[in-house]
């Protein structure tokens, strides 16, 4: 791991061009290489989008390893390239949303996508914000990552730990810090209702509508994603979500799910596919991901 952050350091010296290409070439050996990743994402492909034909779904699922890879290396940019050429490569569309972010507590809903990292270092550069942060296995990159995460509000409270529940998000945010919040994940039943999510009873994370409701907060989307021919990276922030989340926990789940959805079909091949998103089924219905 030592030398990954080394080549990493390295080449994010290079023009983004440059990298980005040498990102996806890593991506495309992997693809080959990484039998049990390639099962799961076409197997989440064809759930999903089961009227693309085998073939298309193989070229979302090649592109999707490129594109994976690529952030990977690009994140060597994020953490250690000077403030003046992130603001050069990141657009931010319109921009961060700081006047409505100090208005209410605030979810800033950003999904999985492979340019996700790109999200946080755009709201930090503007400002504080809060996230989940789960510890990794090897510390040189624990230690990388979590400067990398802390480097424009290197205050470590902002990050904060998955197992010590709901107490200190409600904490950070009616301190006025953004709580920024992965939502699509497959953390099992516990705290997750079944909802459609492409049309297949997907467990999912009530915590959004139940802490917007707990804050008397607001919901503000987010979602990255890769500018054309290696230009830099797009932020979006959607204006934040009205009469959420209601009465309703599961209709306020179901519309989270849309929402990302919609997000989806505009750049298929960019969302995390790779993850078991269905690892969950309802009672007495059989797993999606046994390999032939």
């Amino acid at each position: 791991m030592r030398l990954m952050l080394i080549l990493m350091w390295l080449l994010h010296w290079l023009p983004l061009p440059v990298l980005g290409r040498i990102g996806e070439g890593a991506g495309s050996v992997i693809f080959r290489l990484m039998h049990r990743r390639r099962h799961i994402t076409l197997t989440n492909l064809k759930l999903c989008m089961p009227h693309l034909s085998e073939a298309e779904r193989r070229q979302i699922a090649r592109a999707h390893f490129r594109g994976y890879a690529r952030s990977i290396l690009e994140r060597g940019i994020l953490w250690w390239a000077s403030p003046a050429r992130l603001q050069r490569l990141i657009r931010i569309e319109p921009s961060v949303p700081m006047q409505q972010m100090a208005q209410h507590p605030t979810i800033l809903l950003c999904p999985h996508f492979v340019c996700l990292e790109v999200a946080g270092v755009a709201i930090t550069m503007a400002g504080p914000a809060c996230s989940i942060y789960t510890k990794q296995r090897n510390k040189l990159f624990d230690e990388a990552l979590r400067k990398g995460r802390l480097r424009f509000t290197p205050d470590a409270s902002n990050l904060l730990a998955r197992d010590a529940g709901i107490k200190p998000i409600l904490r950070a945010m009616k301190s006025g810090r953004p709580f920024l919040m992965l939502p699509d994940m497959d953390f099992g039943p516990k705290e997750s209702v079944f909802v459609p999510f492409f049309g297949i009873p997907t467990a999912t994370l009530t915590a959004p509508a139940r802490l917007t409701s707990a804050t008397k907060g607001q919901v503000i989307p987010v979602v990255t994603s890769f500018l054309p021919n290696y230009q830099g990276w797009k932020v979006v922030f959607y204006p934040p979500w009205e009469d959420y989340p209601g009465d309703d926990l599961e209709a306020a789940t179901r519309r989270m799910n849309a929402f990302i959805e919609a997000r989806i079909q505009e750049a298929p091949s960019e969302y995390f596919w790779s993850h078991k998103r269905f690892k969950t089924r309802p009672p007495g219905m059989p797993g999606f991901y046994a390999q032939p």
